[in-house]
């Protein structure tokens, strides 16, 4: 997924909840075999689905601090 200006772009997870090994790759600056090389190492979270590898979204979304949830102050 990218913008017009081609740059990528994290998908929402709801919408994609899983992307290629080189997809993510591609997101975090790394060519094929770099790619694969980290999601060998696991610093690129992947799951098996059959003969496939396959990136869950959300996981690379939290990887990267995205979706992190800020505390919050509670009104008392």
């Amino acid at each position: 997924m990218t913008t017009t200006d081609d740059t990528p772009v994290l998908p929402d997870p709801r919408v994609q909840p899983t992307m290629t090994v080189p997809e993510a790759g591609r997101l975090l600056g790394l060519q094929k075999a770099a790619s694969y090389n980290a999601a060998r190492r696991g610093d690129i979270p992947t799951i098996s689905v059959g003969r496939r590898l396959l990136v869950p979204t959300a996981k690379l979304r939290a990887l990267l601090g995205i979706d992190a949830v800020a505390p919050t102050d509670v009104a008392a």
